[in-house]
C-alpha cells in the first residue's frame, strides 16, 4: 500500500506539561512553522498555556488532567480524519501516545517501531512525575491506567527497536533485559551502519512508525537541545544520559529504513530553539504585546 499524501495527517501538539518545562511551547510552534507544509490535513491541537508556577499532581503525574485532556483531543482529531499515516510535532515526547497507540491499532503485528531517542521512556511514577518519561511503557500496556485507555492493543517489545538509547539507569536496564528489547547505542550505529535496517527486514514487518527525540543527538554539535538551556546550571545534568549521534546520521537511516518498509509514522518532540524562546519572552515585556 502506498500512502497517500491526502491520508497523511500533520498533528501539531505543542505540548509542554508533559515535561514540566513550557519551553516547549515556543519550541513546538517554532518547529511546525520550520517544517514542511503538509500535504494532506493538519490540526493544531490547544494546549492550556502556563499558568500557575507549581502544577497540580494527580495520581504522582504533573499536570495529568491536563495531558489527558489533549491526549484524548489528539486521539479524536486522529479518528475523524482515519490516516494512513501521522506526522507529529511537538511538544514534549508524550505527544507520540495518541498517534503510536492508533498506528498499532491500524497496522499491528506488521507494524516495526523506531524509538529514536537518548532514553528509553519506560519510566513509571515511581522513577519521574513527568510523564514523557513514560510515554512507551504506556504504548505497552504498563503506565497509568487512564492514559492506558487510549492505548486498544499494547506495543509488543519485539516490535521496538531504541536507536542511539546511551546509558540506562538500573531500573531502566532492568526493564529492558527483562522484556528482551533491542537497541543500538551511536557507537554501535558507527560500527554497523546498516544495523537498524537489517533488524527491520528481520522483522518482516512492511510498515515503520519513528519516535523521534531530538535529545538523541549531540548537545556539543546542536544548539536546540534541553542541555543547552542557557540558564541551567553546569551541574544541572550530571549523571543525566545525553545523546551522541548525528542528524546526518538519522536522517540517513530513516531514508533506508523508508526503503525496507512503509514509514506512516513520524513524531518529532523536545525541540527547545534557545534564541527564539528568550526572544519571546522579551516580546511579552514590550508594550502592547504584554496584554
Amino acid at each position: 500500500m502506498s500512502i497517500s499524501p491526502s491520508r497523511t495527517l500533520r498533528l501539531n501538539i505543542a505540548q509542554w506539561q508533559g515535561s514540566d518545562r513550557p519551553d516547549y511551547l515556543i519550541g513546538g510552534r517554532v518547529l511546525a512553522a520550520l517544517a514542511p507544509a503538509a500535504s494532506g490535513p493538519e490540526v493544531t491541537i490547544d494546549v492550556p498555556p502556563s499558568a500557575a508556577a507549581v502544577r497540580p499532581v494527580t495520581d504522582s503525574i504533573a499536570s495529568k488532567a491536563d495531558l489527558l485532556t489533549i491526549a484524548e483531543r489528539a486521539m479524536t482529531a486522529i479518528r475523524q480524519h482515519q490516516p494512513q499515516a501521522i506526522v507529529t510535532l511537538g511538544g514534549d515526547c508524550l505527544v507520540d501516545l495518541a498517534p503510536m497507540a492508533y498506528l498499532n491499532e491500524q497496522y499491528g503485528d506488521d507494524l516495526a517501531i523506531l524509538w529514536v531517542d537518548a532514553h528509553p521512556d519506560i519510566a513509571g511514577t515511581t522513577q519521574m512525575r513527568n510523564a514523557h518519561a513514560h510515554v512507551l511503557g504506556m504504548l505497552m500496556g504498563e503506565g497509568d491506567p487512564d492514559f492506558g485507555r487510549l492505548v486498544k492493543r499494547p506495543i509488543r517489545p519485539e516490535q521496538v527497536l531504541y536507536v542511539g538509547l546511551t546509558e540506562t539507569t538500573p531500573y531502566e536496564t532492568e526493564f529492558l533485559d527483562q522484556r528482551q528489547m533491542q537497541r543500538l547505542s551511536p557507537e554501535q550505529i558507527a560500527q554497523s551502519p546498516d544495523a537498524v535496517v537489517s533488524w527491520l527486514r528481520q522483522t518482516g514487518t512492511t510498515k515503520v512508525a519513528v519516535h523521534f527525540d531530538l535529545d538523541v543527538l549531540d548537545a556539543a554539535r546542536y544548539s536546540f537541545l534541553l542541555f543547552n538551556d542557557p540558564a541551567a546550571a553546569a551541574s544541572t545534568w550530571d549523571g543525566v544520559a545525553q545523546g551522541r549521534m548525528r542528524l546526518e546520521d538519522i536522517a540517513r537511516i530513516l531514508q533506508q529504513a523508508n526503503e525496507v518498509a512503509e514509514v506512516v509514522g513520524l513524531a518529532i518532540a523536545e525541540y527547545l530553539p534557545w534564541d527564539a524562546i528568550q526572544l519571546a519572552k522579551a516580546l511579552r515585556t514590550l508594550p502592547l504585546l504584554n496584554r
